[in-house]
């Protein structure tokens, strides 16, 4: 998968929602692309397997609130906070 962070979240989520990823809009919401609340953990599960990080429990997705764009910037932040503790480590 290549593209940016926002392009790969939300073909993961397109894929987990088994819509076209034209349809998944940095505004849209789990609820409205049909994820459910166990479909919503398998998602949280597939991104972060994809880019080996890991969300922390208390950030538990709020499917009729969170959007698309709120995981790419959980995505984000993990990212960033693992490269951080990786520089450190060394």
């Amino acid at each position: 998968m290549t593209g940016t962070t926002q392009q790969q979240v939300f073909e993961i989520i397109a894929k987990q929602a088994k819509v076209d990823v034209a349809n998944v809009k940095p505004e849209s919401t789990l609820k409205d692309l049909g994820i459910a609340s166990l479909e919503a953990i398998e998602l949280i599960f597939d991104i972060e397997e994809h880019f080996d990080i890991h969300f922390p429990e208390q950030q538990g997705a709020n499917f009729d609130s969170d959007t698309a764009q709120s995981l790419v910037d959980a995505v984000q932040t993990a990212m960033d906070e693992k490269a951080a503790a990786g520089e450190g480590a060394q």
